[in-house]
């Protein structure tokens, strides 16, 4: 339990609350949303074959230091996870790239395929790594 994150026990914790007071209700309500998100994104993908987004939707911030507060580390965590969430939840394949600097730290960019079109992000990633040296765009 050591070994594990702050922001990964929070999670947990939070998890095993609703569990325990709400049964799954909020879960099978997510997973109906879910649904939804994978629909809206099958629409999206007829008429793209590959979606970009930031990585992350924010400029890139430093690592809190190891004596921060939990409640900051934790902030920090779940500030980062507005546009890799959806993905996990839907099982699009995504990647992120590095696409620049930010006041030297790394800026990613996602690439996000239908299902099962992992090939067409690896194309895409292909492509843009013989662009250029992504450190100076």
């Amino acid at each position: 339990a050591d070994e594990l994150s702050h922001s990964l026990k929070v999670s947990m914790f939070v998890g095993e609350f609703f569990q325990e007071n709400h049964r799954g209700r909020f879960y099978g309500k997510a997973q109906n949303l879910m649904r939804k998100v994978v629909e809206q994104y099958q629409m999206a993908f007829r008429s793209v074959d590959i979606l970009l987004l930031p990585t992350v939707p924010m400029k890139p911030q430093p690592i809190p230091p190891p004596d921060c507060s939990t409640s900051l580390y934790i902030q920090r965590a779940f500030e980062m996870i507005g546009n890799t969430a959806p993905f996990n939840a839907t099982g699009f394949p995504v990647m992120s790239v590095p696409c620049g600097l930010s006041e030297g730290l790394p800026i990613g960019m996602s690439l996000v395929a239908p299902h099962y079109g992992e090939m067409v992000i690896y194309q895409a990633a292909h492509a843009f790594e013989q662009s250029g040296d992504w450190r100076g765009f």
